[in-house]
């Protein structure tokens, strides 16, 4: 994922670690957990705390976490991924706070059943952690798999939204 040359950056703290943001002009265009897997190189964008997006993204957050937000009503700029990419990301922004959705059932949802390993691949390289709700995918017999955030992050989360 390459992003924007104008990209601003800041961080928010969460109850499941640091989160990065990064913003270009008016949109969101990532949220990643200190540490997580596909981490892009920030080194070279400001950090710029006081950038309107981000701070209503940390503010969601915050609330996410409180379990006063179930939705993030934020601007949001998916561009940074292939056609594909943005299709499964699309696709996980429809997957209800408090439910699950299988990778196989994404694959069916973009009219590409037989590519459920692509969705997992896509599913994996999400910009936008927690708002972009990578969490909600599970396997089909519904087990815990993957998370680039880490699996107890994803446990965690679930457990924040009692899905599981």
């Amino acid at each position: 994922m390459k992003l924007p040359a104008h990209t601003q950056i800041s961080t928010t703290p969460s109850p499941l670690g640091l989160l990065t943001l990064a913003a270009a002009g008016p949109n969101l265009v990532g949220a990643w957990f200190e540490g997580q897997a596909h981490f892009p190189d920030i080194s070279s964008f400001a950090h710029t705390p006081s950038h309107p997006v981000m701070q209503l993204a940390a503010e969601q957050l915050a609330e996410y976490f409180a379990g006063q937000r179930t939705v993030f009503e934020l601007p949001l700029d998916l561009s940074t991924g292939t056609a594909f990419q943005q299709a499964v990301w699309q696709a996980m922004r429809g997957i209800a706070c408090s439910h699950t959705c299988s990778y196989k059932a994404i694959s069916e949802r973009i009219g590409r059943p037989s590519a459920t390993r692509a969705v997992g691949a896509a599913v994996g390289r999400n910009p936008l952690s927690i708002i972009v709700p990578c969490h909600r995918v599970v396997a089909s017999n519904g087990a815990l798999t993957g998370y680039a955030g880490g699996l107890e992050r994803k446990t965690a989360l679930l457990h924040l939204e009692s899905a599981l």
